[in-house]
């Protein structure tokens, strides 16, 4: 297993910076930001991506995951992350979303990265079933799988309280219709711990489906709040051993996005605190 660290946690640093931080705290792979002001893909020059790739190769770091999930650069008042969501009811609206999706798809071939993760669906307006964003949710993604596909980059969906899927059952159920090969989960350990689900209880389950992990502690009340791992009730040593117990080998990326006015000691914090629950689990991750 590799640690890694979000961007997304350096809104107030620009990439490369950004980029020299996270391997400074002894990072070795970097979740990109596919947002405003790291790596927007809409606006990104092909100079900036030489950047990006110069930074990386400079510090010794690889992309883990493109975040495709936030869009600040929207500036949609509702809510920064989730809107425009796959679900809006305006058509015009939502193909904002499937765009972003494809051209952060195409900028994860052009870097190297694995994978892409997206929101899951989005929230429901007032009297729409669940069934029928989910319907809308198919159809606006089944194009940007065709992309994933082309491109040899797999689309993570990553189920979030308070959106259209928030549960694993509810993934399941979704992605049932769906036959690709390039679709998967991103299994955010916070998130499962909000929704009710005992993270290494599930973790087991979704293996066959788990490309990627997101970290970050919760508080007890099980509030949608990300903490730095042991600020909170999530157990990481069982957590860890069941993601072991799978024989996943890939990134584990911290994920603290509400630290913005210190991100370097929240990240130094969560990996410390990670690497000692590793050793005492017998576990050795990649320097």
């Amino acid at each position: 297993m590799k640690l890694a660290f979000s961007s997304n946690a350096y809104l107030r640093f620009p990439v490369e910076e950004t980029i020299r931080r996270i391997a400074g705290l002894g990072y070795r792979g970097l979740e990109l930001l596919a947002d405003v002001p790291h790596a927007w893909p809409a606006g990104l020059l092909d100079e900036q991506k030489r950047a990006i790739r110069d930074a990386l190769a400079r510090h010794r770091m690889a992309i883990s995951n493109v975040n495709g999930f936030m869009m600040n650069a929207v500036a949609d008042p509702r809510q920064p992350y989730w809107h425009p969501s796959w679900i809006e009811p305006d058509p015009n609206y939502r193909a904002i979303r499937r765009e972003h999706t494809k051209r952060a798809l195409r900028l994860a071939a052009e870097l190297g990265a694995p994978s892409i993760q997206t929101e899951p669906g989005g929230p429901r307006v007032a009297g729409q079933s669940w069934s029928e964003a989910a319907r809308v949710f198919y159809d606006e993604l089944m194009p940007c799988i065709e992309v994933a596909e082309q491109c040899h980059v797999d689309l993570l969906i990553e189920p979030e309280p308070g959106l259209l899927i928030e549960r694993f059952d509810q993934y399941l159920e979704f992605v049932g219709r769906i036959d690709s090969p390039r679709l998967g989960l991103n299994f955010d350990i916070g998130h499962a711990y909000c929704a009710g689900d005992a993270p290494e209880r599930w973790i087991p389950r979704m293996a066959p489906c788990t490309r990627h992990y997101h970290l970050e502690d919760i508080a007890p009340s099980r509030v949608h709040q990300h903490l730095i791992p042991g600020h909170g009730a999530i157990d990481f040593e069982a957590t860890l051993r069941a993601i072991a117990a799978t024989g996943y080998d890939g990134w584990l990326t911290v994920e603290l996005y509400p630290y913005l006015d210190n991100p370097d000691d929240a990240g130094r914090e969560a990996k410390q605190f990670l690497e000692r629950v590793l050793a005492r689990i017998g576990m050795k991750h990649e320097e």
